[in-house]
């Protein structure tokens, strides 16, 4: 008897003095809007590649290009088969983008901003950013390029990197930025500071704006770049029904969004508190919440309206979706873990 009292006053112990790396910010979150569950992603079509393509490229040739867990950049012909190997970053490459000149943008969240030059003999890679405002990138996440050659790209948090994302989501402090890299003189400025994981990023196809996912707030920020709000910002979409993790552009003007997972319940919950944040830290991570296997894209219009919601909740299926990318009548999907990458025909 005495010796269950003792391990239980450990226990109780542990849960309520054991430091955690977490500082928790209280937040409450509106509540989670109403879904209906789908199939439309089903019938996407798998291409099978090392684990952890987290985002995709096309290029104009149909070839598609991923990032994938062991720091390896490959390009796939456009109907699948075996890749080449273009480079190595050594980090942990995510984002992707083109810019003008056809070389590839790549956020690593190890590496930072870097650049991969296609048309060289040997494609070589090069670095643009580490560091902004004596801050170096802990968390590089996303990248687009605007038409004036202006790189936006994002640093998720300053505090967690990749391996302990979850803890970022876990504290919800405002450790995000948007930053912008400038290739006439190479210099790199915030855009915005204080933001809820920076994720995703988007240049509006009219260049009116960027987006920027704040992924622990569930919601879309918008930065104006030109017209009477220019260099002011405002909530593009709020009160998603998962975490948005990548955007791009569709060519009608509008957005796809990935919703990594769902929102959980007991997140939510626990957001308001954050005592019950730092004793989540301390339980072990298999009985934290943790993501869903839902695969999971919105549509979103030029202005922030939801207009296309395309699932599937499955053991097996494509997920976690966390980028989204539209080309020659296909949306491609990446994603951060899955062994591959995929596509479906873009609804109508």
């Amino acid at each position: 008897m005495l010796v269950g009292l003792g391990l239980l006053a450990l226990l109780g112990l542990y849960l309520l003095a054991w430091p955690v790396p977490i500082e928790p910010v209280a937040w409450t979150p509106p509540p989670a809007p109403p879904t209906a569950l789908n199939e439309a992603l089903a019938p996407a079509e798998r291409f099978p590649c090392p684990a952890g393509p987290e985002d995709v490229a096309v290029d104009d040739a149909g070839r598609v290009y991923v990032g994938v867990l062991d720091g390896r950049i490959l390009r796939y012909p456009a109907a699948g088969g075996e890749p080449e190997e273009l480079a190595n970053t050594g980090g942990r490459p995510l984002g992707l983008a083109f810019d003008a000149e056809g070389r590839l943008l790549i956020a690593d969240a190890d590496a930072g901003l870097l650049r991969l030059d296609l048309e060289a003999e040997q494609p070589a890679l090069s670095v643009l950013s580490t560091e902004c405002d004596g801050r170096a990138y802990a968390f590089t996440d996303d990248v687009d390029v605007a038409k004036d050659g202006t790189v936006y790209f994002s640093d998720a948090s300053d505090r967690f990197g990749v391996a302990t994302y979850e803890l970022d989501l876990l504290e919800h402090g405002l450790n995000g930025r948007l930053l912008a890299w400038d290739p006439e003189t190479g210099a790199t400025r915030t855009v915005l500071d204080g933001l809820q994981f920076a994720n995703g990023v988007a240049v509006s196809p009219d260049q009116r704006f960027v987006l920027v996912n704040e992924t622990g707030k569930y919601r879309v920020t918008r930065y104006w770049l030109e017209g009477p709000q220019a260099g002011t910002h405002d909530v593009f979409v709020e009160n998603l029904p998962g975490f948005p993790d990548g955007i791009s552009a569709r060519p009608d003007g509008g957005f796809w969004v990935a919703l990594a997972s769902p929102r959980d319940a007991i997140l939510d919950a626990a957001l308001p508190w954050p005592v019950a944040r730092k004793l989540i830290a301390r339980l072990p991570k298999a009985i934290q919440p943790a993501a869903q296997r839902h695969g999971w894209v919105l549509g979103l219009s030029a202005e922030g309206e939801i207009t296309h919601d395309l699932q599937h909740r499955a053991p097996d299926s494509f997920s976690p979706v966390t980028s989204v990318e539209e080309h020659g009548g296909w949306l491609y999907l990446g994603s951060l873990s899955y062994p591959g990458y995929a596509r479906v025909a873009v609804p109508r």
